[in-house]
């Protein structure tokens, strides 16, 4: 969940204890907001950033924090493309001005707007798409150094890696538009890129749309199909959301009206997957795992509101395993009896 907090991309107290307190309160892995791998490429002038040596410390006190708790530290790293240079939620959506801190030009793989409230996109030349796989293989080389233990590529909600997945904002006529095995290109040659430098013992998550919720649009089975390269090429796990991509998309929401598209992907692909959207409950969470549907589940509005849940997930599940901070066990509930 995005803090819009930073300053030029740097991390702060809030990032620390905002993050912490998720490790403090029992969360099993924790993955920041979209950590963006250029300047350029931040949704709003406020992101968090790792396109600088200077950005490694920052993100290392906060890495050592969360590993102290018993809790592993992940990243997220990302690109907006089209969606960049806006300005944060509660000011309003729109193109934020080079003279009020955003910056002259936007990339896209296509010249096509999100919106009329957004950029018009410069189209990527192939030299330009080399250098951003470059500034990928560059944040994970500094996500490693700066202790993180899991990557997560951000494929999903409209972004850079998902604009090109999409013929809906891909509109491209060389080898990186067209067809499926054109358009999946740029993000296969990050993951190659990345995991140079990755090491193989560490996972690397992609995060994908598994449909755009549009005619025409990205589907659930080329994320299927996409699915099976990623696990041939050393991804371990997709995290897997939808939609995003364009404004047109009809959303049908209800409680794990994610969990499908995660269900799907890991039966005919046998690659592990995430689940997310509208996870609210303990209940919720447990039987997406125990029935099959996905390989761990993630929380991230729901953990917004209770920086505690896997504390109060293990309490209502009657999980008396779960370990608590010595430093608030004097607090910690007695066992629910039937």
């Amino acid at each position: 969940m995005c803090e819009y907090s930073a300053e030029n991309g740097f991390s702060n107290d809030w990032h620390l204890v905002h993050l912490g307190s998720r490790a403090v309160g029992g969360a099993g892995l924790i993955i920041t907001e979209a950590v963006a791998v250029s300047a350029e490429g931040r949704i709003s002038p406020k992101d968090l950033g790792i396109w600088d040596d200077a950005h490694i410390a920052g993100l290392k006190r906060i890495t050592d924090f969360i590993s102290g708790q018993g809790t592993v530290p992940g990243i997220q790293l990302a690109h907006a493309g089209r969606k960049s240079s806006t300005e944060v939620p509660w000011k309003g959506i729109h193109l934020v001005a080079p003279e009020e801190g955003g910056w002259k030009e936007i990339y896209a793989p296509s010249a096509i707007p999100f919106s009329d409230k957004y950029g018009l996109p410069i189209a990527l030349t192939k030299e330009d798409i080399k250098n951003v796989i470059q500034d990928f293989k560059t944040a994970a080389s500094r996500a490693l150094a700066a202790g993180f233990k899991v990557v997560e590529l951000h494929g999903a909600h409209g972004y850079l890696i998902h604009q090109f997945l999409s013929p809906l904002s891909n509109q491209r006529t060389d080898e990186y538009g067209g067809d499926f095995t054109n358009r999946v290109r740029f993000l296969l040659e990050i993951v190659a890129a990345v995991r140079e430098v990755w090491p193989a013992e560490l996972p690397l998550f992609v995060r994908l749309s598994a449909t755009d919720w549009a005619d025409g649009g990205w589907d659930l089975e080329e994320s299927t199909t996409l699915a099976l390269l990623l696990k041939d090429r050393g991804v371990d796990l997709i995290d897997t959301s939808s939609g995003g991509l364009t404004p047109a998309q009809k959303i049908v929401l209800g409680p794990l009206y994610q969990t499908p598209f995660a269900a799907h992907i890991r039966k005919e692909t046998g690659i592990m997957t995430g689940a997310v959207g509208l996870i609210t409950t303990p209940e919720e969470a447990e039987s997406i795992v125990a029935e099959g549907k996905a390989d761990l589940v993630l929380i991230a509005r729901e953990s917004l509101r209770d920086p505690y849940f896997p504390m109060h997930a293990a309490h209502a599940l009657k999980d008396e395993s779960h370990v608590w901070p010595v430093q608030y066990e004097r607090a910690k509930p007695r066992p629910i009896k039937n």
